[in-house]
């Protein structure tokens, strides 16, 4: 595909919405550490050049990339949510909670891929004036999920709600990162049963922290 030059607003957005749905059906089959510039131009079939003309780097993408899916995700969290009985015990909707947030980001390995890269690679690369558009929209997506938490679990209050997500977020991003192991880690996992220990289940270590730090969280 080859595009001819974008002469108005509208196909400027287009181009735009082009170049981030390409990006995240790439990523649908690479991580985000072999996601180049070079192949994202040439799968939308523009120069390296053009594509910089409508986001400043590579990482501007992922990081637009990033809003767009936390979004979703929010979204998905909320309807997973929406049949809790607010009157089951306290321990009983924590439980559901748990289970929705992971199932949730389970479902969205494209989402958990970049916030596993997004502090220590997607964040760098990028202008100030990038930052503020990103953390800005962060800011409007963490009061959306804290709404979410604190009406399933009320018993956390608000700040509660914030350091559940907060910290929620950092272990999806660390533990997303070591249960995609590579292929000469996985090798070794098998190759050797006594380093069974050290091998990392998504779904398993991120219930088991999720439920460690809503007892936390919760007044006694």
């Amino acid at each position: 595909m080859t595009f001819q030059r974008a002469r108005s607003e509208e196909q400027r957005a287009v181009r735009r919405q082009t170049i981030l749905a390409t990006a995240e059906t790439m990523l649908t089959e690479m991580p985000v550490a072999q996601l180049s510039l070079n192949e994202l131009s040439r799968r939308v079939g523009l120069a390296k050049s053009n594509v910089l003309n409508y986001f400043e780097s590579r990482e501007a993408v992922l990081l637009e990339l990033v809003d767009t899916e936390t979004k979703a995700w929010v979204q998905d969290l909320a309807e997973a949510l929406s049949t809790v009985d607010p009157a089951a015990p306290v321990a009983d909707r924590g439980e559901q909670l748990t289970a929705a947030v992971v199932r949730t980001l389970k479902a969205r390995p494209v989402f958990c891929d970049l916030i596993s890269a997004q502090a220590s690679v997607l964040e760098h690369n990028i202008s100030t004036e990038m930052a503020l558009a990103f953390k800005r929209a962060t800011v409007a997506q963490y009061q959306r999920m804290i709404e979410v938490v604190a009406g399933v679990l009320p018993e956390v209050g608000v700040e509660g709600a914030g350091q559940f997500i907060s910290t929620a977020a950092l272990l999806a991003g660390a533990i997303w990162s070591h249960a995609c192991a590579g292929p000469a880690i996985l090798a070794a996992f098998e190759a050797d049963p006594s380093l069974a220990t050290l091998r990392i289940e998504f779904e398993p270590a991120m219930t088991q922290s999720l439920n460690a730090l809503l007892t936390g969280l919760l007044p006694r």
